[in-house]
C-alpha cells in the first residue's frame, strides 16, 4: 500500500496545487492526504487512485470551509496584504502560470476540480466520474463550462459562448 501511494504522490501534488492555487497549501494538503491514506483502509468498492483523489478533494473542501469561517471571524487587512505578496512570490515563475492560476481560482470549485482531473492529471472521464462521484455526462458539461470560462478570462477579446 505504501509503495502504491508513493507512486500517486506526483499526481496528487498537482491536483492539490490546482485546488489550492498555492504550492505551500498544496504541500500541506498533500501531507494530510497521505497521512489519511496510510492510516485508513481502502474501501472495498474503490480503486486506490479514485479513493486517493477523493480523500484529497474532501480534505480541501473541509479546509476551504474552515478558511471561510476563519475569514469571517477575523478580518485583518494587513495580514491579507501579506498573503497576496507571498502568493505572488510563489507564482513568480511566469506571468502565464500566474494568469492561469488566477483564472482557475475564479472557477467554481466543481469546475476547477473537474478541469484539474481531466486536463492536468490526464484522467479519463470515467475515472474523474468515479473520483467526483458524478455521472460522466456531468463531467463533460463541467469541463466544457470550465474551458469556456478559462478561455474567456484569458482571452477576453475572443469570447467563447456555449
Amino acid at each position: 500500500m505504501k509503495e502504491e501511494v508513493t507512486e500517486l504522490v506526483p499526481s496528487l501534488r498537482k491536483f492539490a496545487f490546482s485546488l489550492t492555487g498555492n504550492i505551500h497549501d498544496a504541500d500541506d494538503l498533500l501531507q494530510n492526504t497521505i497521512e489519511k491514506l496510510l492510516t485508513k483502509s481502502l474501501p472495498q468498492d474503490a480503486t486506490l487512485m479514485a479513493w486517493a483523489f477523493r480523500v484529497c478533494r474532501n480534505l480541501w473542501i473541509d479546509e476551504y470551509r474552515a478558511q471561510k469561517v476563519r475569514a469571517s471571524a477575523a478580518v485583518n487587512p494587513e495580514l491579507q496584504a501579506q498573503d497576496e505578496a507571498h502568493l505572488d512570490e510563489a507564482l513568480s515563475g511566469g506571468i502565464t502560470l500566474k494568469q492561469v492560476s488566477k483564472a482557475m481560482g475564479e472557477l467554481p470549485p466543481e469546475q476547477r476540480e473537474t478541469l484539474s482531473l481531466i486536463a492536468i492529471q490526464g484522467m479519463s472521464y470515467s475515472d474523474a466520474s468515479e473520483v467526483l462521484e458524478v455521472p460522466a455526462g456531468t463531467i463533460m458539461s463541467r469541463l466544457a463550462r470550465a474551458r469556456s470560462k478559462l478561455s474567456n478570462m484569458l482571452n477576453p477579446q475572443q469570447e467563447v459562448v456555449l
